[in-house]
């Protein structure tokens, strides 16, 4: 299948790569489909890029290699609209902030407050809002451990091979 994005051109992708939302990101309400694929040959930084909106991508991270205590709990609500059967299936995405016009490093944010959750089996994912009281919409990411200590994460396997 193919689809067509401003940021990367026309990307051919497989559709059983496509991942569900059941709601959209907060503030896309409508935007349900997207792909998911590695920026370049990082490790760290994904793509998580819309299918039906060309412009619509954002970059993606483990909440793990930001904040390696970073925890919260799934409602079972949540865990229905998403049919996990196995916490092994799933995965965790935050989005990430990197302003404009700045070569700082330091400047980079990942949002804490609103992780993505995705059931990696049946490619269903979901927004979710956490408490603002614990975790914060721009935690800065500061410094990543270097590319050689960084495992293969799960959601690389399922993500498609796109530039």
């Amino acid at each position: 299948m193919e689809i067509k994005t401003t940021r990367f051109g026309t990307l051919e992708i497989e559709e059983d790569k496509i991942i569900y939302f059941t709601q959209g990101i907060l503030g896309f309400p409508k935007e349900k489909k997207y792909i998911l694929f590695p920026h370049k040959d990082s490790k760290i930084f994904f793509w998580l890029q819309s299918i039906e909106r060309p412009e619509l991508a954002f970059v993606g991270i483990d909440p793990f290699l930001v904040k390696p205590d970073y925890e919260f709990v799934i409602s079972d609500k949540v865990e229905k609209e998403l049919e996990i059967e196995d916490p092994t299936d799933i995965d965790v995405i935050t989005l990430v902030t990197i302003p404009k016009r700045s070569h700082k490093p330091e400047l980079i944010t990942a949002n804490l407050l609103g992780p993505i959750v995705v059931n990696a089996r049946k490619r269903l994912a979901r927004q979710l809002v956490l408490d603002p009281n614990k975790y914060q919409v721009d935690f800065p990411i500061g410094t990543l451990p270097p590319l050689k200590q960084v495992k293969e994460h799960s959601f690389k396997k399922q993500a498609a091979q796109c530039p």
